[in-house]
């Protein structure tokens, strides 16, 4: 099912010659001559999204510390999540307290020279790992969410593009990848109506897969597009134990590279939980990985559009040199195929540092930057 590694190599170089970049995430047009070039990155998580954090205590969780940080590491980017539920209230006005978070947010990243993705994470019509999504069939539903587009360009239409870069939405999950494609363009629309030079985040739909990378209809003529993908593969390896998965519930014996779960270890568990380790498992080194990238840099060639890999990360459950070997061939890979990215996390399950903040899991921080 797989090019010859001839024709990825090809690719490859088509890739990195489009932008003449190394692992940037921007290319310069005549439109815009300072691009939004990023490298390395993190996500930060659990705080204006995916949290019941509110007041000081959401105020306390992240600040101008964690981004001076950040910076001093040796990161160059933040991707920020969003939701709808802190960001505007039910009757879609905004709310002042999260606004102000975020705009101190970016004005720390420019102060120690960080640029910034702001991710739309979650709507009330739509959570990526939630049955109900009435966004794809809700014409009220479709509007609210470009009018949130409305709101935030307007908001920040006025930070500078090389700066600070939007992504529309996070992982859309429809039924059918046309419904994403039409919404999608209506909001690039929406925003270009404006910012006809801001970097836009784009990625597939279903979890922004590699596997559906192939389905997403690129907007024509739009150098300013930076085109992403999420990567946990193998899921059941990088989310073992994971309370909010299926797979979590095994918690047998597991390794990478190799064979992730090893058959004798299947034995006596559940039909239904056999069943949805067999959809993950199999043998994983950095070979078979980097096959995994050939449908987005295809795509990336096709489109001469740069690559990034918005979200990736394993949880600190699994053996630690196995993670960290993880780690290693997932940032090898991308670096060597001139794509950016952003962990997943700064500070939550997958952080580099705990989740309140008094340590720093330097083993992680070394293999990441070093």
């Amino acid at each position: 099912m797989y090019k010859s590694h001839v024709m990825l190599s090809l690719l490859i170089v088509m890739l990195a010659a489009g932008c003449l970049l190394f692992y940037t995430s921007g290319c310069t047009s005549k439109n815009n001559s300072k691009p939004f070039t990023i490298h390395k990155g993190t996500n930060i998580s659990h705080w204006l999204s995916q949290s019941e954090r509110r007041g000081e205590e959401r105020r306390a969780f992240f600040g101008e510390a964690d981004v001076k940080f950040i910076a001093d590491q040796g990161f160059d980017h933040l991707r920020i999540p969003i939701d709808e539920e802190q960001m505007w209230d039910e009757q879609g006005n905004k709310e002042a307290e999260a606004f102000a978070l975020l705009d101190s947010a970016l004005n720390w990243c420019e102060k120690h020279g960080l640029k910034a993705i702001v991710d739309l994470h979650i709507l009330r019509s739509h959570h990526f790992n939630y049955g109900d999504k009435p966004l794809w069939t809700d014409p009220a539903a479709q509007e609210h969410f470009l009018d949130f587009w409305r709101d935030l360009s307007a908001h920040l239409q006025n930070r500078p593009t090389d700066m600070v870069a939007y992504e529309p939405m996070n992982e859309p999950v429809a039924d059918d990848p046309e419904q994403w494609n039409v919404l999608l363009e209506k909001a690039i629309k929406v925003i270009r109506e404006k910012e006809p030079t801001r970097t836009l985040v784009i990625g597939s739909n279903r979890w922004q897969s590699v596997d559906t990378f192939d389905q997403l209809r690129i907007p024509e003529n739009d150098r300013n597009i930076l085109l992403s993908f999420h990567s946990y593969t193998p899921l059941i390896f990088t989310h073992y134990k994971a309370s909010w998965t299926k797979v979590g519930e095994y918690t047998g014996p597991i390794q990478y590279p190799g064979v992730i779960i090893k058959e004798e270890d299947l034995k006596g568990l559940p039909e239904d939980l056999v069943k949805e380790i067999g959809y993950y498992n199999g043998e994983y080194n950095r070979d078979v990985l980097v096959k995994l990238l050939e449908k987005p840099l295809a795509v990336a060639a096709k489109y001469n559009l740069p690559l990034y890999c918005g979200e990736w990360g394993c949880l600190p459950t699994v053996p630690e040199a196995g993670r960290m070997q993880w780690y290693a061939d997932m940032r090898a890979i991308l670096e060597q195929n001139n794509i950016a990215w952003a962990t997943w996390d700064y500070k939550g399950n997958f952080g580099i540092i705990s989740m309140d903040g008094q340590e720093v899991y330097q083993n992680l921080v070394d293999v990441l930057l070093k």
